[in-house]
């Protein structure tokens, strides 16, 4: 059988290398849409020679994007960004890119798209992340009915900027103050996702058109999940719930730095629970048993102890 053709933005990513890898794994051919290729060489040994290939992409740019899914069987689109940065925001790439690609893989006669939304979006939302991600999913569905939207919580594994921030800060810090502490999360496995993400890539009617929302086993407040994390850190601080006015403040100064630890966007982000709704499609629909937190983060989080691995617990 001939190999695939599986075009993916935003492959050097978190969440985009554990879908190349996939992909790879199963014979196909991956094209990694990049703005800075050189910076996605090291995905290359994921595959055999030339079968993972960086390729200059830019959401933004209409022609590169064309070109990126030229030919390919699947597109799989992965861009997003946490805050607005020059010309990097959340419109650009959220909407009006999602958009982009899709319409570019119609054109190409592309047989399936692949887009990651996110848990939260909605048209009415406060935060601007979530309203373009709304709006990048009716972008796509628009130009590509039968697309396939997955909905994520928040995203873990051993590069996320999640548990390793805070356990970053919990070294450094007597405390850690939190805006949200109560408000509940679903985290999610990211080799989870990426096996979602490469199901649905085959396309067909179980997949067609649909939206998944992904959360992992447990819907925990953002305290326990700090909670969760120290306990394998072995790095025990108290958690402060910081009010939201005063988080509006930080955030306002903090979201001026060139990567700001908070904006004010994700204050707005965090009032509201990012859970999976009662009913929604997930998972279990696509026959995959997603992972529980206590069965990976000790992996990566030994890396956070004070003698590493060869802490003790």
């Amino acid at each position: 059988m001939k190999a695939r053709v599986v075009t993916v933005f935003g492959g050097s990513g978190f969440i985009g290398r554990y879908v190349v890898e996939k992909l790879a794994a199963q014979g196909d051919l991956v094209r990694v849409a990049v703005r800075r290729p050189g910076d996605a060489l090291f995905l290359k040994p994921l595959g055999d020679l030339g079968q993972v290939q960086p390729i200059a992409a830019n959401l933004k740019n209409e022609a590169s994007v064309r070109r990126a899914v030229a030919g390919a069987d699947c597109v799989i689109n992965l861009v997003g960004v946490l805050f607005n940065a020059g010309g990097q925001t959340f419109t650009a790439l959220q909407h009006e890119g999602a958009g982009r690609v899709a319409r570019a893989a119609r054109d190409a006669g592309v047989k399936h798209v692949v887009h990651m939304s996110a848990l939260g979006a909605a048209r009415a939302s406060e935060s601007e992340y979530a309203r373009t991600k709304a709006l990048g999913e009716e972008a796509v569905l628009e130009a590509f009915p039968s697309a396939t939207i997955f909905r994520p919580s928040v995203v873990f594994g051993p590069e996320d900027g999640f548990f390793n921030r805070f356990a970053s800060l919990a070294a450094k810090l007597p405390v850690l103050p939190v805006p949200g502490a109560e408000t509940k999360f679903q985290p999610v496995y990211v080799r989870d996702v990426a096996a979602a993400l490469v199901k649905a890539s085959a396309g067909g009617e179980a997949v067609a058109g649909k939206t998944f929302s992904l959360g992992g086993p447990e819907a925990l407040s953002l305290r326990a999940c700090l909670e969760v994390m120290m306990r394998y850190t072995g790095v025990a601080r108290p958690i402060v719930n910081v009010p939201w006015w005063i988080a509006d403040m930080e955030a306002l100064f903090l979201g001026m730095l060139p990567n700001p630890p908070l904006t004010r966007d994700q204050v707005k982000l965090l009032r509201v629970d990012n859970v999976v709704p009662d009913g929604a499609p997930g998972f279990k629909a696509l026959g995959i048993t997603p992972s529980r937190i206590e069965a990976v983060l000790p992996r990566f989080m030994v890396h956070h102890k004070r003698h590493g691995q060869f802490k003790a617990g």
